[in-house]
């Protein structure tokens, strides 16, 4: 199998192929690889083992419809990890975000089309629904996103579903709740949290800390994004969830813990422009269908992830002024 992974430099994207090559996944021992990623500062090759012999590793934007109209041909499956992600960037400036989130996915979909590619798994997030005060989103919930980020998101998702409805194409689509783990670009909350800790700084924590997220190990994640490549139905939404959900303060609380550090370390800062109050989806879809279930639990989790941080400083210092 021939597998081309948009965004496989970044945090999730090369978790997927770390798994992949390290034979993960049934079905996917020898799976060939294409890696595409722009490498902007999010992506870093050294989330990658580079000199893989199963492993292609190609520095450039799928928007440039050439590029891919070029390498996609011979693969069989594409995985679209790449994407702008950042809520709070997007709420400082939506540009890039509509450039890569919905261009880019219009861009890519089009070159599938052009080289036959057999099988597309887009990967979304559990924020294309907005917030929810009550109960749980399903795959059948409507789109209400509330940031520019999610707003993007929910453009590409909609591409999606219209090249399958339209042309044909085999898109699969997966909305996944709040990731983490290793290999997570310090701009995010836990990894963020635990690199300011380590040096002895403040966290901010936003409001009064009470929106809820659901928490998913990026394993887990990439887990199901590979049952629904080899096992999804064409045109299907697939939620994936993590069964864990905390306040942010919660979190907080337990990060500062882990690190050894005590409440006068949190600063509350102002609350994010639109900043939706909870997250909660129903992944009962996946389950029935495909046998999904979370691994990892929370506890395990962030200490394991706290821990890679802590041995992992030349990784992540780096960052600090990118």
């Amino acid at each position: 199998m021939k597998i081309l992974i948009t965004g496989g430099a970044g945090f999730i994207g090369s978790h997927y192929v770390r798994s992949l090559l390290a034979g993960a996944y049934p079905g996917g021992e020898d799976a060939q690889i294409t890696v595409v990623d722009k490498l902007t500062y999010a992506g870093n090759t050294a989330n990658l083992p580079m000199d893989h012999p199963r492993l292609t590793f190609v520095r450039g934007d799928i928007s440039g419809p050439d590029l891919m109209r070029h390498l996609l041909p011979g693969h069989e499956a594409v995985v679209h990890f790449a994407a702008e992600s950042h809520v709070d960037r997007s709420v400082d400036g939506a540009v890039a975000f509509v450039h890569s989130n919905v261009l880019g996915t219009q861009s890519l979909l089009d070159a599938c089309l052009y080289a036959g590619v057999k099988t597309v798994v887009h990967v979304s997030t559990d924020e294309v629904y907005g917030s929810i005060d009550n109960g749980t989103w399903t795959e059948e919930s409507p789109l209400l996103p509330n940031s520019p980020y999610s707003a993007s998101k929910a453009g590409s998702d909609m591409l999606a579903r219209a090249y399958h409805r339209t042309h044909g194409l085999d898109v699969r689509i997966t909305r996944c709740s709040n990731n983490y783990g290793t290999h997570q670009h310090i701009e995010k909350l836990i990894p963020l949290f635990v690199t300011n800790l380590l040096r002895g700084l403040p966290v901010p924590v936003y409001g009064d800390g009470s929106n809820v997220r659901e928490w998913l190990h990026v394993d887990d994640h990439c887990r199901a994004i590979h049952l629904v490549l080899t096992g999804g139905r064409p045109g299907e939404i697939y939620n994936i969830g993590g069964a864990t959900a905390l306040a942010n303060i919660d979190m907080t609380a337990r990060l500062l813990e882990l690190c050894g550090a005590g409440w006068d370390a949190v600063q509350y800062v102002e609350d994010r422009k639109g900043h939706d109050q909870r997250y909660a989806i129903d992944d009962a879809k996946i389950r029935a269908e495909l046998g999904y279930a979370p691994l990892w639990t929370l506890e395990e989790g962030l200490d394991r992830t706290v821990a890679w941080y802590r041995a992992n400083e030349s990784w992540w210092k780096p960052l600090l002024n990118a």
